[in-house]
C-alpha cells in the first residue's frame, strides 16, 4: 500500500494512492488526519484495508513529502556502503583518520523541518556554499514505540519505506568537522514520493537504488550491500533511544557522490536530481 500527502484545493491532505489519490477521510471512516497521525493510529492495530471501488480518486494539485514536518530529526547512517565508505576516506571528507569500513555504525542527525517533497525546488544556498551534493538513500519509517529490541523484532517495528536525498554542502561538512550543519540547510532533506507499507517489500530488504543528475546515472547499487543492515540498525539505536511511530531512519548512500568524481561535479542551478528505489518509485527535485 502506498501512502501520500498532497495539496488539494489549497489544503494539505493525506491518504492512499492506488489508481489515484484517496483522502483518509473518504476511505478510513475515521475522519481527516495527517499521515503522521495515521502511522500513530496504526501502532497498536494492523494497517486497515481500504475499499475504493465505489469512490472516485482525486487529482492532487501537487505531492508533498509524506511527512512534511517530521517531529524529530532524521537519524542517518554515514559510510554504510563499502564503496561509499572508501570514497569518503579517499576524498578526505572526514577530518580524522579512518578505516575504509567502519567497525561500528556512523550515526548523525539531519534537520528536516520541513521536508521537501517530490518535484519541489531546493535552494543551493549559493551565498553560503558552492559544493552542494546528492545522496540517494532508503528511508525506514518506524511504526511502533520500541526500546531495546532484538534484531529479529525489527521488521515488526517498521511502518514502511520511502526515498530520501541526503543533500549535503561538502565545504560546510568538512569545514566544521561534523556533519549536522552541512546536511541540514533549509530544504536539504527531500523525502518521497510516498511511503510504501512494509508488507509490500519482502524482508530482508533487497532493492535496487540509483541516483541520476540531468539523466546521467551517478549512483547505482542495491540495499543488500548495506554494511549494517536494517535489523541491526534499528536494534542498536533502540538499545538506548526510544523510537516512536513516525521516526525516520536514513540507511546510507552508495558510491557515486559528485564530490568523489574527477573532477568533482557539484550541483548547479537548474540541475534535476532523481533518486530511484525499486518498488518505491522516484523522488525528483530541481535545484535553484
Amino acid at each position: 500500500m502506498r501512502f501520500v500527502t498532497f495539496m488539494y484545493q489549497g489544503r494539505e491532505t493525506a491518504g492512499i494512492y492506488t489508481d489515484g489519490c484517496y483522502p483518509f477521510k473518504d476511505v478510513s471512516g475515521k475522519g481527516d488526519m495527517s499521515l503522521l497521525d495515521f502511522i500513530r493510529l496504526c501502532e497498536n492495530e494492523p494497517v486497515p484495508g481500504f475499499d475504493t471501488k465505489n469512490l472516485k480518486p482525486i487529482e492532487p494539485d501537487r505531492l508533498l513529502s509524506p511527512i512534511p514536518i517530521p517531529f524529530r530529526d532524521v537519524i542517518c547512517l554515514g559510510k554504510n556502503y563499502a564503496d561509499h565508505a572508501k570514497e569518503v576516506v579517499e576524498t578526505k571528507l572526514e577530518t580524522q583518520d579512518s578505516d575504509f569500513i567502519p567497525k561500528a555504525p556512523v550515526y548523525f542527525n539531519k534537520r528536516a523541518y520541513p521536508a521537501k517533497g517530490d518535484m519541489d525546488e531546493i535552494s543551493l544556498h549559493s551565498h553560503l556554499t558552492n559544493m552542494v551534493d546528492y545522496e540517494a538513500e532508503l528511508a525506514v519509517i518506524i511504526g511502533k514505540t520500541i526500546y531495546n529490541i532484538a534484531p529479529n523484532q525489527a521488521e515488526e517495528a517498521i511502518f514502511g519505506y520511502s526515498i530520501l536525498n541526503d543533500v549535503t554542502a561538502r565545504d560546510i561538512q568538512t569545514k566544521h568537522g561534523q556533519w549536522f550543519f552541512g546536511k541540514s540547510l533549509d530544504g536539504f532533506c527531500p523525502i518521497g514520493p510516498c511511503i510504501v507499507s512494509r508488507d509490500e517489500i519482502p524482508f530482508p530488504v533487497n532493492l535496487d537504488i540509483c541516483c541520476k543528475v540531468n539523466g546521467e546515472i551517478r549512483q547505482k547499487s542495491n540495499t543488500v550491500n548495506l554494511i549494517f543492515d536494517i535489523p541491526y540498525i534499528i536494534s542498536e539505536i533502540s538499545k538506548g533511544i526510544t523510537l516512536y511511530p513516525g521516526d525516520i531512519i536514513a540507511t546510507g548512500t552508495p558510491a557515486g557522490i559528485g564530490h568523489a568524481m574527477k573532477p568533482p561535479k557539484y550541483l548547479a542551478k537548474g540541475d534535476k536530481v532523481e533518486c530511484e528505489i525499486e518498488k518505491i518509485g522516484r523522488l525528483t527535485n530541481f535545484f535553484i
